[in-house]
């Protein structure tokens, strides 16, 4: 079952932006997002906090999150979080199945 996961970076003196630059620079999104069963990887900044940077991060399943969390690719992103001294919170979410009896529920 796919699921997604929104990481909130926080830090100081804009170093959760910084760090996300860091991410897309250096290549390391593009490493991620061409993982096989990863879905979406993409940062946002929230309006009403400079100090964070809000990652949504969509995984096919639990294995391919988990071949991802084993990777080189993982050691990289560890680093640059250490680098930019971020704190983060973390929230997950199973993606909404279409084909559940919610579905007459939902206006489209």
């Amino acid at each position: 079952m796919s699921f997604t996961v929104n990481i909130y970076y926080s830090g100081k003196n804009g170093s959760a932006k910084k760090f996300a630059s860091e991410m897309i620079s250096s290549g390391i999104v593009e490493e991620i997002r061409s993982k096989e069963g990863n879905l979406r990887y993409d940062y946002f900044e929230p309006l009403e906090d400079k100090e964070t940077i809000l990652l949504i991060d969509s995984w096919k399943n639990q294995e391919s999150l988990d071949k991802h969390h084993e990777s080189e690719t993982m050691n990289k992103i560890m680093e640059l979080r250490d680098k930019y001294d971020l704190h983060m919170k973390v929230e997950k979410y199973v993606l909404y199945d279409s084909n559940s009896q919610d579905e007459k529920y939902i206006r489209k």
